[in-house]
């Protein structure tokens, strides 16, 4: 017997939803809604029983990882999809390439003022100062954050949140 028979192609459906959800560590509901949203498209047997492959499970990996890490929800993430396709390359990828680089520069940071302080250099650190004059821990709205050098960061991270007002007129009250 050859071993190529066991080489399974990441294309090929076989994992049933009970066993694609555990693997996820999803409830087999959200694998419905990912569907149901236009996320993902298993295969069907000719039962109407949902195949997952390799890639699917990728995928719902991607979108998890999405929307709990990230914060995006499923229309952004159908979009994010739609604009990789459209344009051909990995921008998830280099996302979350982009954000690994970041943690593991801000744990290298973290572990460098530890040994500082360990090796009695805690008067070096406390000194030192950034462009705008200000220590890194005099500061607690930039505390923990680190810009794309793996400096801390120089201004606060701001959310802008969109809300709408609606009036009625002319009612009673």
């Amino acid at each position: 017997m050859s071993d190529r028979r066991f080489q399974q192609d990441p294309g090929r459906p076989c994992f049933v939803i009970s066993v694609a959800a555990s693997l996820v560590q999803a409830h087999p509901r959200t694998l419905r809604i990912y569907e149901d949203e236009g996320l993902l498209a298993p295969a069907r047997t000719p039962t109407n029983i949902r195949l997952y492959s390799e890639n699917d499970i990728r995928r719902i990996l991607w979108i998890r990882r999405l929307t709990q890490e990230r914060g995006v929800n499923l229309a952004g993430v159908k979009l994010l999809f739609e604009l990789e396709e459209r344009l051909g390359t990995r921008l998830l990828e280099a996302l979350f390439d982009e954000a690994v680089a970041r943690n593991a520069a801000a744990a290298m940071q973290s572990e460098t003022r530890e040994a500082a302080a360990d090796a009695g250099a805690t008067e070096a650190t406390e000194t030192t100062t950034n462009a705008d004059g200000r220590t890194p821990e005099a500061n607690d709205r930039f505390a923990g954050q680190i810009d794309r050098f793996g400096q801390p960061a120089m201004r606060p991270i701001t959310r802008i949140v969109a809300t709408r007002v609606t009036t009625t007129r002319g009612a009673s009250q």
